[in-house]
């Protein structure tokens, strides 16, 4: 017989027919009741066991952990809770549990010790739930920009540039660590490695992108990046996933739309289509916010804070207006900012992010026209402003507990501008030459924007640690599993 999902048997019922299901068992009743689950939903099926027919020794072995099948009939259940259940004529026990062993048990384990056991977390309700909808969130991605008529481009992981000018970034080498060949002036000679230089894991797609963009029309890329950042917040990986798409001939606001139609999309496709393991973690929620004192609670539930960015337009605002706002804001008159906001030319930080979205607006903001002097080389040059206070045609999108979610621009689609920019920020023009032909062949406006995948899942789930949405997580001191 061949085996049927949990999911597929909760959705059509077929009441009378014989089925056979395989899954993990969660509990186990009065050795007669098994709540068994196989990971395709959030939903557990009961399998009813004739205990006073079945061996023994296999009873003793249906514990919490152990993988089964189990052949049966599916009949209307009698117990509250589930339309249908399994009465059981055949029990095989796949893998045992040795639950003096096992790490995880039926208790409620902190997030923490969880994170200690990565491997296994998957099996709790609550990872389950938030590994599933990290997959729906990738799935409406690529929906979105397929139906929209995108390209999807695999760009390098390992690459030569460094697309931010971080400089923060990951080394890719073959030579001997402890004898590597040097050069005349004593620096390692990576003419002598793998690739005849040196090489790096990418930190963005975007330049590459946007070559794509220049022929294609509309690209994006989704895949991983990589930050050699000595951070350990929680809000940030050594290893993350992020989502790039480049348009040729759209402008700033034809961006700040495409991104914010993206984001409204995938969290609606999550709400219609992820509604069970959304119940689980709002239901998570709504327990950690009882310990907290009234005034630090949500004023939303998790399903309504996502249909509450669904259905409300996003605050669009320069950075000078916004700078403004919080120069004269309370927390900053009172001294409670961490980094005073002083006036113009300030780099925000995610503590004002957040006072514009979760204080001031109270929902998600866009940030346009930043100062030149803190955002990239690519970013195109705002015409008419005054010297010292040059802008770019940049943007940020600011999501509530979050801080930035997207960040986008305009390129600079002009040679000598894009030319004076990369030599005023000493990039050598010799290791970007294939970026600035774009601009001597047929080039014109074009915009893009940058979102991190696992920030939009910290979002949606309600997770407040970002290696709680990301199955193997990698930050400084840790490269496990």
């Amino acid at each position: 017989m061949q085996r049927t999902k949990i999911a597929a048997l909760l959705q059509t019922e077929p009441i009378g027919t014989a089925v056979q299901v395989k899954g993990w068992v969660k509990a186990f009743r009065n050795s007669q009741f098994i709540a068994l689950n196989d990971g395709s939903t959030a939903n557990n099926i009961q399998i009813v066991v004739d205990s006073e027919n079945t061996d023994p020794e296999l009873l003793k072995r249906i514990k919490f952990g152990a993988a089964i099948g189990a052949i049966g009939i599916v009949i209307e259940s009698q117990g509250q809770g589930q339309k249908i259940e399994i009465k059981a004529s055949d029990i095989t026990i796949y893998g045992d549990c040795n639950l003096e062993e096992y790490p995880l048990q039926q208790k409620k384990q902190s997030l923490e010790f969880l994170r200690e056991k990565a491997h296994l977390r998957f099996r709790t309700n609550t990872f389950a739930a938030v590994f599933r909808i990290r997959h729906a969130l990738a799935f409406a991605v690529h929906k979105f920009f397929n139906d929209r008529g995108f390209f999807y481009l695999h760009t390098p992981i390992i690459t030569a540039s460094d697309a931010e000018g971080a400089g923060e970034m990951f080394r890719v080498t073959t030579l001997d660590a402890q004898k590597p060949p040097l050069d005349e002036q004593g620096a390692v000679d990576f003419s002598k490695d793998f690739f005849g230089r040196s090489a790096n894991l990418t930190v963005s797609g975007q330049l590459e992108a946007e070559l794509g963009a220049m022929a294609l029309g509309e690209v994006y890329t989704f895949g991983p990046t990589f930050r050699a950042e000595n951070s350990n917040t929680t809000r940030h990986l050594a290893e993350f996933w992020m989502i790039e798409p480049e348009v040729a001939f759209n402008d700033l606001n034809d961006n700040m739309n495409l991104a914010e139609d993206m984001l409204r999309y995938v969290i609606a496709y999550a709400l219609e289509n992820c509604k069970d393991d959304l119940a689980i973690l709002e239901a998570r929620l709504i327990e950690e916010e009882k310990s907290k004192p009234q005034d630090q609670r949500s004023e939303l539930t998790l399903t309504e804070k996502l249909r509450f960015v669904t259905e409300n337009d996003f605050e669009r605002l320069t950075y000078t207006e916004a700078v403004e706002i919080l120069r004269n804001s309370t927390p900053n008159k009172k001294g409670k900012f961490q980094y005073p906001i002083e006036g113009w030319g300030a780099d925000l930080q995610s503590e004002h992010e957040r006072y514009l979205v979760e204080k001031h607006f109270k929902k998600p903001v866009i940030l346009t026209d930043y100062p030149s002097a803190i955002k990239s080389f690519y970013m195109r040059l705002n015409d008419g402003t005054e010297p010292g206070k040059e802008t770019v045609r940049a943007m940020d999108i600011l999501f509530p507990g979050i801080g930035e979610i997207v960040g986008g621009s305009q390129r600079e689609e002009r040679y000598d501008v894009l030319l004076a920019k990369m030599k005023a920020m000493h990039i050598p023009e010799e290791e970007l030459y294939w970026y600035l032909d774009t601009r001597k062949f047929g080039t014109c406006p074009h915009a893009g924007f940058g979102l991190g995948f696992e920030r939009l899942i910290l979002f949606v789930t309600g997770m407040t640690n970002i290696r709680d949405v990301i199955a193997f997580p990698r930050y400084p001191g840790s490269a496990e599993f």
